[in-house]
């Protein structure tokens, strides 16, 4: 069953076209007003980061091309996006607390037995949310289904909305004849306190996120961006590793010298792409210079800070 599972896992790399697709279903208060539908999409190079007995790694990388009305095509235009990470029967989690806040979450060997943690991190390799979940195998049918989890607000929100600062909630990934299935169950709660217990719940939504298999256009200009950059990415990956054994609990600023945490790493990664050699000493000093200069202690003492 588990080498099924790893099989299930490593289908979800290759080109796809990406579709999201968001709706707000309900409200838990007075005189609620459901925001508009949410729809985008692009095209996305998915490949396998690393690959061990109990651990997978997947990064995502946006490939666009833009047609003009003359009908004229420009592109492709790379960036890096997000990452999951997959790991067999893991018992130390890092989960959201609200405000800018993860904490170290231990779990029994029997809770875990059989499961897979999926570890999902944002575009600059920060966290997102990490959670349980159990494969599922029938006959040409494969899924994943999660246990509850906390999450930070999504990209196309955080910086639209400050009527809730968390998102709660279950999703299930299908894989399908050609690519997979994304479907989340989500709720949007006001935490008053990431330490506390008390949440108000605002509404509920669905999301369906397709991932398409492609073979046009061609995405080949996103293994040319990890070949010139994946040095500098690794020592990002280096650097959080260091902080999630040094810390049990921590908090990340919401800039640092005026710009959020993916500017700086954007920044160095493109003068890294466009120079002639990739110095190691120089990109690893970089990382752990950019990332420990947002990274704090926290604790339920801790004042509040900045935004969820």
């Amino acid at each position: 069953m588990k080498e099924r599972d790893r099989r299930a896992i490593l289908a979800m790399a290759g080109d796809f076209r990406v579709s999201f697709q968001f709706v707000e279903t309900a409200g838990f208060v007075a005189d609620y007003l459901p925001t508009a539908p949410y729809f985008s999409w692009g095209t996305e190079h998915v490949h396998v980061l690393a690959e061990q007995e109990d651990f997978i790694s997947l990064q995502h990388t946006l490939v666009m091309f833009f047609e003009t009305d003359a009908g004229e095509v420009h592109g492709p235009m790379v960036m890096k996006h997000w990452r999951q990470d997959w790991t067999f029967e893991d018992t130390e989690l890092h989960v959201f607390l609200g405000n800018r806040t993860w904490s170290r979450e231990r779990r029994d060997a029997a809770e875990v037995a059989g499961q897979w943690t999926q570890a999902v991190y944002q575009v600059d390799d920060s966290p997102r949310y990490e959670v349980v979940g159990k494969w599922q195998h029938g006959e040409g049918y494969s899924a994943w289904q999660s246990q509850t989890s906390h999450r930070p607000l999504p990209r196309r929100e955080f910086s639209v909305r400050d009527d809730y600062n968390l998102l709660e909630g279950e999703h299930r990934i299908t894989l399908t004849p050609n690519g997979w299935l994304h479907e989340q169950f989500n709720r949007k709660v006001m935490k008053p306190s990431p330490f506390g217990t008390t949440k108000d719940y605002l509404a509920q939504e669905v999301g369906v996120n397709r991932y398409e298999r492609i073979t046009e256009p061609r995405l080949d200009a996103a293994q040319a961006y990890w070949h010139k950059t994946q040095g500098y990415w690794q020592a990002v990956r280096d650097t959080w590793r260091e902080v999630y054994r040094d810390y049990d609990t921590f908090q990340l600023k919401a800039t640092f010298e005026d710009r959020k945490l993916f500017e700086h790493h954007f920044s160095h990664a493109a003068e890294i792409e466009a120079s002639e050699e990739y110095d190691p000493d120089a990109g690893r000093q970089l990382a752990e210079g950019v990332i420990l200069s947002f990274v704090e202690a926290a604790s339920a003492q801790s004042p509040e800070q900045g935004e969820y």
